[in-house]
């Protein structure tokens, strides 16, 4: 298969799912925009050029540049990523840390996360992968207390509860209060 060819399918079929399930909560325009700037040259062309399929090529052109430079585009345009919102801590100087994210932002990285897990997994996807994924790294991420609280716990709700009952709390309860 060529590269771009199934850099661009995947980029789209998770695309699609994130749409999907934002779509589920609500969260429609979200849901529209996702991930927008994976389709610019900047991330394009190094998503097809190290397009792997089964994990982002990102990871691959930060092992052989040192950097990626597409993830840097891509984490500073969208604000359902943890990294854009790390910023210097106003009450320590000099010190970077996370920044709490608005809720409909977390509730977008659930989502892309589901869908990431889904895409890479295939058919060996369980509700449990996006958990486990995010525990693996959790202990290194600069995240906001309260945004990796609510974001660990809709993981948690995936994988012990399912997707139809998370999705429903996460619109009845989580949206519609703001936490």
């Amino acid at each position: 298969m060529v590269k771009w060819w199934g850099h661009l399918k995947t980029i789209s079929v998770h695309k699609a799912l994130v749409g999907k399930y934002c779509f589920k909560v609500g969260l429609y325009r979200q849901g529209l925009l996702h991930d927008m700037s994976k389709y610019t040259p900047k991330e394009f062309l190094v998503g097809a050029r190290y397009f792997q399929g089964d994990r982002s090529p990102n990871e691959i052109e930060r092992l052989e540049t040192g950097v990626s430079g597409a993830w840097l585009h891509h984490k500073g345009r969208n604000k359902h990523h943890l990294e854009y919102w790390i910023d210097y801590d106003p009450r320590q100087q000099g010190q970077m840390a996370g920044m709490r994210m608005p809720v409909n932002y977390v509730v977008e990285m659930f989502c892309d996360r589901i869908a990431a897990s889904r895409v890479y997994q295939k058919e060996k996807y369980t509700d449990a992968h996006p958990y486990e994924y995010y525990a693996r790294s959790a202990s290194r991420y600069l995240i906001h207390p309260d945004t990796a609280a609510l974001l660990e716990r809709l993981l948690l709700m995936l994988r012990d509860e399912g997707e139809e009952r998370t999705f429903r709390y996460i619109r009845e309860q989580v949206l519609k209060k703001g936490r």
